[in-house]
C-alpha cells in the first residue's frame, strides 16, 4: 500500500492548493475543505477512492478492478490498490476528482498551469506545482 500511497500523493499534491490529511484513520487528499481522493482499506485490501460525477462512477464500475466505494452514495468509486494499476488513468481520475470539489480559483490555477505546459529545467520536466530548486 505504501507504493500506491506515494504515487497517489505525488499526483494529488501536484494540484493547486491540494493537501494531505488523515481522516477516519487513513490518508485523504483535499482541495479546500473537500476530500477528492483517499487511500483506505476496504474488506482488508488497500484501495484508492475518488469523488466523481455519477456518470463517471457508472462508467468506471464497468471496468475490472473498480468497485463501489462503501460510503459513496453513487458519488465515489474505488480501485483496488494491491493490483496492477493504470497510473495514467489514476492520474486522470485524481485530476477529475479534484475538479469536482475544487474552488474556482484552484481550477483557474490548474487551467493556467495546463496552458503554460510543463516547465523544463536542464532537460528535466517540472510538473505544475512541483517545487523548483533554489
Amino acid at each position: 500500500m505504501e507504493k500506491a500511497l506515494e504515487r497517489l500523493r505525488q499526483l494529488c499534491l501536484a494540484l493547486p492548493e491540494a493537501r494531505e490529511t488523515v481522516a477516519w484513520g487513513h490518508p485523504v487528499f483535499k482541495a479546500g475543505t473537500k476530500t477528492f481522493a483517499a487511500i483506505e482499506p476496504v474488506k482488508g485490501r488497500p484501495s484508492i477512492a475518488f469523488r466523481l460525477a455519477p456518470v463517471d462512477v457508472d462508467l468506471l464500475l464497468r471496468r475490472p478492478g473498480f468497485f463501489t466505494t462503501p460510503y459513496g452514495r453513487g458519488l465515489w468509486v474505488s480501485a483496488w490498490a494491491d493490483e496492477a494499476l493504470d497510473w495514467p488513468l489514476i492520474g486522470g481520475l485524481a485530476e477529475r476528482s479534484y475538479r469536482v470539489v475544487a474552488l474556482k480559483r484552484m481550477l483557474e490555477a490548474l487551467d493556467e498551469g495546463a496552458r503554460r505546459g510543463p516547465r523544463r529545467r536542464r532537460g528535466k520536466e517540472i510538473l505544475p506545482g512541483e517545487a523548483q530548486p533554489g
